[in-house]
Order: C-alpha cells, then sequence, then structure tokens
C-alpha cells in the first residue's frame, strides 16, 4: 500500500474492549464484517446464531423489484422529499451484526441524512425468540412518530433481552413508557394484528427478494455487498453523482 493512501475503514470499529465484554464485542463486530461481505445474491449470515433458511412462498424474481424493496408504506428513518437515492435496510433487532453494524448507519445519515432516503424494513429470524416482539416494539412506537426512539432503544439495550428464551414483552413496554409513549396506544398496536401483518409484509418481501440473513442492504433497488464504511460511502456517492 503507498505511503500516502489511508487504509479503509471497516464497517465496524473492531477494536477491543477490556475484559470478557470487550472481548465478546471483538468477535461480534468481525463476524458483522464477515456477514456483509458475502457476494451478490448470495447467502448473508448474521449474529452469532447461523441465520434459520427461509422457505419462500412465492418464486424468487430473476431481478429486484423496486415495488418490493421500498413501498409506500416502508418505515423511513429520515424525511427527504424527492431523494434520488434510497439506504435500504432488512434487519433483525435481536441480530448481533445488526447492532454491531448499526453505529455505521447512523454514521452514514449523519453524513447523507439530507440527500438519501435510509429506509428500514423488518426481517425478524425464526431462530431469534423476541425479535419478532421487537419489531412490533418498534412498529407500535413508530405509530407514535417515535420510529427513531425505539429503533436506536433496540440496539442499544439488545444485551438485556437478546438470545433469551423467554418473551420480553414487559421490558419492551418499559421502553416505550421511558421514551414517554401513550402507553395505551402502544399496547392496542403492539398487540394488533395488523401491526403483524405489516412485519410480515416486510418479512415476506425480504424473502421474495432472496434475503435470508440480516443485515441484508439495498441501494436504489439493487443489492449490495459493502465491505467497508469507505465501500458503502462511495456507493451512496456514485448514487448521488448519477
Amino acid at each position: 500500500m503507498p505511503s500516502n493512501q489511508k487504509p479503509k475503514k471497516p464497517i465496524v470499529d473492531e477494536r477491543p474492549e477490556p475484559g470478557e465484554r470487550g472481548a465478546r464485542r471483538t468477535i461480534i463486530l468481525i463476524c458483522a464484517v464477515l456477514v456483509i461481505s458475502v457476494v451478490i445474491f448470495g447467502i448473508i449470515q448474521a449474529s452469532r446464531q447461523p441465520a434459520a433458511v427461509v422457505e419462500p412462498s412465492t418464486p424468487v424474481p430473476t431481478e429486484t423489484s423496486g415495488a418490493l424493496v421500498v413501498r409506500e408504506d416502508s418505515r423511513r428513518l429520515n424525511d427527504v422529499p424527492d431523494a434520488t437515492v434510497t439506504f435500504v435496510e432488512f434487519l433483525d433487532f435481536e441480530c448481533e451484526a445488526c447492532a454491531a453494524v448499526f453505529p455505521a448507519i447512523e454514521q452514514l445519515r449523519q453524513t447523507y441524512g439530507d440527500r438519501v432516503s435510509f429506509v428500514i424494513r423488518y426481517f425478524p429470524l425464526p431462530s431469534h425468540f423476541n425479535s419478532e416482539r421487537a419489531a412490533r416494539a418498534v412498529e407500535a412506537a413508530a405509530q407514535q412518530g417515535e420510529l427513531e426512539a425505539m429503533y436506536t432503544k433496540m440496539y442499544q439495550t439488545q444485551t438485556e433481552w437478546g438470545e433469551q428464551q423467554i418473551p420480553k414483552d414487559d421490558l419492551f413496554r418499559q421502553y416505550a413508557q421511558e421514551l414517554g409513549l401513550d402507553l395505551e396506544q402502544w399496547d392496542a398496536a403492539y398487540n394488533s394484528e395488523a401491526t403483524l401483518q405489516f412485519i410480515r409484509n416486510d418479512f415476506n418481501d425480504g424473502v421474495a427478494l432472496g434475503v435470508t440473513g440480516t443485515p441484508t442492504f439495498f441501494l436504489n433497488g439493487e443489492l449490495i455487498s459493502p465491505e467497508t464504511l469507505d465501500d458503502l460511502t462511495t456507493m451512496l456517492d456514485q448514487a448521488l453523482a448519477e
């Protein structure tokens, strides 16, 4: 590498922290980088647990469809009128790789949030016991205009509820209370069949697109496989220049 060439910055910071917690965090971050480097249209594995294989109910299209990648009612983390670039993440709030990548996504939002539309699609993996509940908690908050707050809360608290085989409904309700949400409205949305169907629609769209693990990224309707944060910024810059 030439001496004047800066090394690429990885999507996640792999510097270890002291003690067992730091070692565990390092393993998670390394796994996240490996996940994101899978070849286009390959299987993207996620977190320490292997992603469950999802059988599509409909044939996977040979080309990605913009209508499936983003719908009119898809949840957006920011509002960019007439945005020409859309970045989509199919995510699972219980996925450790998604949590590890979260800081990088936040950095991208700070840099490109006024030019790029950032969209999330719920993709709770069957192998994660509380993942669908977490998605319902986030969606219930979104219905009160607090999508970003609960989305952030889930990743910041993942170690409190992830990888456990007991329902965490009460804990998620506590988060709603801490965020100052109307609990009666949140309860109704959290337990609503419509909320569950919204999440399943996201999941089914992902399956139709060939998504089998998280995180999975799409840029302007095309599946992308960045290996570093520099790769992502380059892809966004190129999309904005087109």
